[in-house]
C-alpha cells in the first residue's frame, strides 16, 4: 500500500511538472527585426500615412542622437524613437503652455480656460504616449496604436480652444504642430510594424 502512495505521488509529482514547465521548443520565439534604413520607414510611412511629410521624418529622426541606439534600424526601434520623441514634444509643450498661461493677467478668465484646457489635453497625451511607449516594448501593437491614435487629438484641441478668438492665435502652435507631426510618424511606423 504504501508502494502504491509513492508512486502515486511520484506520478502526480510528474506531471505536475510536465503541465506547468513548458514543453521544450515552446518557447516564445525571438523576433527577428527586419533592418529598415530610416529613410525607407519615412518614405514608407508618408506613402500611406498622409500627415506623414517624407523631409521631416527623416530629418527630424536624424537629428536625434537617439538614433544611433541599437534597435532603430528596425520599424520596432524607430516606432519606439519616434514615440519618445513625441513624450519629449508634449512635455514641451505642456511647459510652455504653462509658462504662458502665468503670463497671463488675473482677470483673464477665458485666456486662462484655455490654457488650461489645452494643460490637460497635453498632459493626458503624454500619459498616454508612455503608456504606448510600454506596450511597444511589451510588442502589444493594437492597443500601442489605439493610444497613439488617441494621443493625435491633444493638438486639435488644443487649436479649436482658441478658434473664434481674432485677436488671439494659437499661442503655441509651432509646439502644437512639431508634436502633432512627431505622433503621426510614431502611430504610422507602429502600424507599418504592426502589419509586417
Amino acid at each position: 500500500m504504501e508502494g502504491r502512495s509513492v508512486l502515486t505521488t511520484s506520478l502526480i509529482c510528474l506531471l505536475l511538472v510536465a503541465v506547468v514547465s513548458p514543453a521544450r521548443g515552446a518557447e516564445e520565439p525571438q523576433e527577428c527585426a527586419t533592418p529598415v534604413s530610416l529613410e525607407a520607414a519615412c518614405r514608407g510611412a508618408s506613402e500611406t500615412h498622409h500627415a506623414v511629410a517624407y523631409d521631416h521624418c527623416v530629418a527630424s529622426l536624424a537629428a536625434d542622437p537617439r538614433v544611433r541606439e541599437a534597435g532603430s534600424s528596425s520599424l520596432h526601434g524607430l516606432a519606439m524613437l519616434a514615440t519618445r520623441m513625441a513624450i519629449d514634444h508634449a512635455a514641451s509643450t505642456e511647459s510652455k503652455i504653462d509658462d504662458l498661461s502665468e503670463l497671463e493677467p488675473e482677470d483673464s478668465a477665458q485666456a486662462r480656460a484655455r490654457f488650461n484646457h489645452c494643460l490637460e489635453q497635453y498632459g493626458g497625451a503624454a500619459d498616454l504616449l508612455r503608456d504606448a511607449l510600454d506596450n511597444l516594448k511589451a510588442h502589444i501593437y493594437g492597443m500601442a496604436m489605439e493610444q497613439l491614435s488617441a494621443a493625435l487629438g491633444a493638438s486639435e484641441s488644443c487649436e479649436d480652444a482658441w478658434k473664434g478668438e481674432q485677436s488671439q492665435s494659437v499661442p503655441v502652435a509651432g509646439h502644437d504642430r512639431e508634436y502633432g507631426r512627431m505622433a503621426h510618424i510614431a502611430l504610422s511606423f507602429t502600424h507599418a510594424h504592426a502589419a509586417a
